[in-house]
């Protein structure tokens, strides 16, 4: 199994992953394919993610504010925050640590998502046993790590929230890629291989991430 990394109290627990190769997207034959899901094969290095989404309790140690809409819960991940906001917050935990932290890029994430299989939701075909999502979720976000992990030890990476990406949708950096799906979709939504876009100046009470580390 993937160790964890180390992390400073304030710093979200990443898990190390082994360098490999994948296919990203999905299959024609998958119920829900959108058209930009075309597969294809893919190689990451190895690199470290976090085990959960970041929390409101890791933001406010950082950031001394909660912007997320669904604020009382420590261990909810943060939300209503967007792009450049997590750049900022990324560079004040550097700051403290050294610790290189960034967003995954796409294909990290789902490299991560998969964990060597090719299931349709992240760890899972039974959206029930890793995801919040619409059909579940009583129409707000729920602490991490209530629902099962993938293979790699990975938490809430279909649904809860969506996660920030560090890629560009298709080149165009006015649109970053953002994944996973939230706790206000359905199950298509949800799924391993859709891919959302959306303004970096975006926030939503849906809209969260999840760090990365070389």
């Amino acid at each position: 199994m993937p160790r964890p990394a180390s992390a400073c109290a304030d710093c979200p627990e990443l898990v190390r992953l082994p360098g490999g190769t994948f296919t990203m997207g999905s299959p024609d034959s998958e119920p829900g394919r959108d058209s930009d899901e075309t597969q294809r094969r893919v190689t990451v290095g190895g690199f470290a993610i976090g085990k959960y989404e970041v929390t409101q309790a890791e933001w406010r140690a950082v950031m001394g504010d909660n912007p997320s809409s669904f604020k009382g819960c420590d261990r909810c991940p943060v939300e209503n925050v967007f792009w450049n906001d997590i750049q900022t917050y990324i560079h004040k935990l550097n700051a403290r640590t050294s610790g290189r932290y960034r967003l995954p890029t796409e294909e990290e994430w789902e490299y991560a998502c998969r964990a060597g299989g090719a299931h349709r939701y992240c760890g899972a075909d039974d959206i029930e046993a890793v995801a919040w999502y619409y059909g579940n979720s009583g129409g707000k976000t729920h602490p991490v790590g209530q629902k099962g992990a993938n293979r790699f030890g990975i938490y809430d990476m279909s649904g809860n929230v969506w996660g920030w990406n560090s890629s560009c949708y298709k080149g165009d950096c006015f649109r970053r890629v953002a994944r996973g799906g939230s706790w206000n979709n359905t199950p298509d939504v949800v799924r391993t291989a859709f891919r959302d876009r959306d303004d970096p100046t975006w926030r939503s009470d849906d809209l969260g991430f999840r760090l990365a580390q070389d």
